[in-house]
């Protein structure tokens, strides 16, 4: 991706957080008919290789799995807190005028193979991994054990994993470092009074990078 250097985020750990806060990416591959693109909610295991590895799942009839060039990499899209920026809330706007909306917005690409993981012990692995992540916070989260075992084995068959080992990973943090102090004040303040998560979200990393 394009990446002006303050905008660059290079520390695996938070890129790895952002993945996690935001797991469905979009998986984007080459096939014999072009660029595919699917939306997939994956798991990373930190653990399974040196930038860590995603691991998914699709239904069977999607040939993704089976699709995908073997020779080029896949990229996986993962997309954070986003928000529109009003030259409104620019201090230079008062001073000067010159100013122009833009768009901040936090994200990781990660690239590697697709490897298709056609095992029954995987899936079932990963789909209890994947709901535990997402049913943790819940007063009374749902386990895969809940459903009757015949059922799952059934639902099983129509999945295929996928495992994708990260080759290489960049992330982007646009979030107001190019402009001044008075300026990215300007922004997060306006953030905080628009309110809603993404708009609350983004105004932390634009304080987060030097805002107040």
């Amino acid at each position: 991706m394009y990446q002006p250097l303050h905008f660059r985020e290079d520390r695996l750990d938070v890129q790895h957080a952002l993945v996690r806060a935001h797991p469905l990416g979009t998986l984007v591959t080459l096939t014999s008919a072009g660029l595919i693109a699917n939306a997939i909610p994956f798991m990373l295991d930190a653990a399974a290789s040196e930038r860590g590895t995603l691991k998914c799942h699709v239904a069977r009839p999607n040939t993704v799995w089976r699709d995908a060039d073997p020779e080029h990499e896949a990229l996986v899209i993962f997309q954070g807190p986003a928000s529109y920026v009003t030259p409104s809330w620019y201090a230079t706007k008062r001073e000067s005028g010159k100013v122009v909306p833009t768009w901040n917005y936090a994200a990781v690409h990660a690239y590697g193979p697709l490897l298709v993981r056609d095992d029954p012990a995987w899936i079932r692995d990963q789909v209890e991994a994947l709901t535990r992540q997402q049913e943790a916070t819940r007063t009374e989260p749902w386990a895969v054990s809940d459903a009757p075992d015949d059922f799952i084995t059934a639902q099983m068959r129509g999945i295929v994993g996928i495992e994708i080992p990260i080759s290489r990973i960049e992330g982007k943090w646009k979030v107001s470092q190019n402009r001044s102090a008075a300026d990215r004040n300007g922004v997060a303040g306006g953030l905080r009074g628009e309110g809603g998560d993404q708009s609350l979200a983004m105004a932390a990393l634009v304080v987060e990078r030097g805002g107040s």
